[in-house]
């Protein structure tokens, strides 16, 4: 790319950044701290506005009270490492070769006639995007909408309710988007200080490990007996040589029209498989809404995905009505069929002392369901008013149906364990 005094500049992009190199309407990146997400789009702004004449750049906060807030520092500070010329610095905006500019707003202080004065603009950078409301994402993605015009973003999700997690990953992201999940391990230029910090949240700031340094969401229950970064630390990309696979069921206990919160509750649907190195997997979290229709289809589909060896339905609501509605779609389904004699947290006990133990593994990330594990603690489950844990509930039925006898043994364990830092841990 070159800038207007024939030099070319050569940005160091790590490996997983280089996908964004090409055109996209949206690019989107969240993790945790030390992944260079913020590094790599203030340089990128840099190098677009080197090699295009004019480009005018907006980065934008929710709230942005004064430009130390803002990403002017960083892009200062790019502008004199990638030695680029043309660029002036003034104090509230930078002017780019070719009459071009990089701007600093806040989405507060727009409103829908002034965000207009954005239209021209050919990047929209939205910085500490998990504070971005629905209001203002609304606002501003009709906004930035010349030719080619692209919108980037960058976060560390706070919970899967953030607007600008949801539009990105939700079940419907947007089209030509290219969206990662980078954290501190696939950024070369990870410094020993930056390790040393890491490692010292690790060891005495467990609780909040994952969300900081992970990208993972902010834990929501203190005291809760499943942690998101020994959930981090197991995960797996693919599963190995499967032994046994159990498909789950939890059927919600209300109609599909009404419950405490007025939204229809999901039947849990979980797939649990014991490997041949003897650990559990949890390979998909298919729950869904509906009616027992529904979520019979879902769970044959599920089974027959998964060639399954069996599903274990929860009967304490719906008794032998929840076998009968099964076997009336597929009448040689083998069903193992159990019945709940404790409470919630008392089954979620034994399973998240596996975990602990390194015993059971993710396949990928399951976002809804490991938002309902981490809000288990001893004492309950404190999710949301009016919110079943349908889908941990399936997990934790297939798991304990794969591991009955160590299920038993472990509710005598010390469930407070130390955990070794593990370097290189897959980011799902």
């Amino acid at each position: 790319m070159m800038p207007l005094d024939g030099t070319v500049i050569t940005p160091q992009i790590s490996d997983a950044y280089q996908p964004f190199l090409k055109p996209s309407r949206y690019k989107a990146v969240k993790g945790g701290r030390g992944s260079g997400k913020s590094h790599f789009f203030a340089q990128a702004a840099v190098v677009n506005c080197a090699a295009v004449l004019g480009t005018r750049v907006v980065c934008i906060r929710e709230v942005q009270k004064t430009l130390r807030e803002s990403a002017k520092r960083l892009i200062e500070d790019k502008i004199e490492t990638l030695g680029a010329k043309g660029f002036k610095v003034k104090n509230d905006e930078i002017e780019t070769p070719g009459g071009g500019v990089i701007i600093f707003n806040g989405m507060q202080d727009h409103t829908a006639q002034s965000i207009k004065s954005l239209e021209g603009f050919k990047v929209a950078w939205v910085e500490e995007a998990q504070t971005l409301s629905k209001t203002s994402l609304e606002l501003l993605r009709p906004t930035i909408r010349i030719d080619d015009s692209e919108i980037w973003a960058s976060w560390n999700p706070r919970s899967a309710g953030d607007p600008i997690d949801a539009f990105f990953s939700g079940e419907h992201p947007p089209e030509n988007a290219i969206i990662r999940h980078i954290n501190f391990d696939q950024n070369p230029w990870f410094t020993s200080v930056l390790k040393a910090e890491r490692i010292y949240d690790f060891e005495s700031n467990p609780h909040r490990y994952a969300h900081i340094w992970l990208g993972e969401y902010e834990p929501m229950v203190a005291g809760a007996i499943w942690d998101r970064a020994t959930l981090h630390a197991n995960r797996r990309r693919e599963a190995p040589q499967l032994e046994r696979i159990l498909v789950g069921v939890d059927p919600a206990i209300t109609s599909p029209e009404t419950n405490a919160r007025g939204t229809p509750d999901y039947h849990g649907i979980g797939v649990a498989a014991l490997g041949a190195d003897d650990r559990g997997y949890v390979l998909e979290d298919a729950s869904r809404q509906g009616g027992p229709k529904d979520w019979a289809e879902r769970t044959i589909a599920t089974f027959d995905k998964w060639e399954a060896d069996a599903v274990v339905v929860e009967v304490n609501q719906g008794g032998d009505m929840v076998k009968h509605t099964l076997q009336s779609y597929r009448r040689e389904l083998p069903i193992i069929e159990v019945r709940a004699t404790r409470g919630k947290h008392v089954r979620a006990e034994p399973i998240s002392a596996l975990y602990k133990l390194n015993r059971i593994s993710h396949v990928g990330t399951h976002r809804e369901l490991e938002d309902q594990l981490c809000r288990f603690t001893n004492h309950g489950y404190e999710g949301p008013s009016g919110e079943s844990p349908d889908r941990a509930e399936a997990i934790i039925w297939a798991l304990s149906e794969l591991f009955p006898a160590l299920t038993q043994s472990t509710q005598k364990m010390n469930h407070e364990e130390n955990f070794p830092v593990v370097e290189g841990a897959w980011m799902g």
